[in-house]
């Protein structure tokens, strides 16, 4: 009589298992520790866009902003970076992160 064995065994879906553990326990550290970077990263370019904004405001409306107005007037969606962190506009036009959370 002949067998017609199709299909994957115990043991060959145990060891395919074991792989993509490993590779999940070798990927997840890597990706969160690159998180905090990204993120800070993001914030370096919202800062950027910030000030590109704030120019923008100021040659259309002929005064420096402040965050409010910039999100009022549409220039911007929030006053957050990324990472979580309050922007600020300072007096010489130059954004930067709230200090002390």
């Amino acid at each position: 009589m002949i067998r017609n064995e199709k299909g994957f065994t115990l043991i060959e879906m145990l060891i395919v298992m074991l792989v993509i553990t490993v590779l999940l326990l070798i990927m997840i550290p890597n990706i969160v520790s690159h998180n905090k970077a990204i993120r800070n990263k993001g914030c370096e370019a919202f800062l950027n866009t910030v000030e590109a904004q704030a120019q923008v405001y100021e040659i259309e409306k002929g005064k420096k902003p402040t965050m409010n107005e910039l999100i009022e007037g549409g220039y911007l969606k929030e006053a957050k970076c990324p990472n979580g962190t309050e922007i600020t506009i300072n007096a010489d036009g130059k954004a930067s992160e709230v200090s002390g959370g």
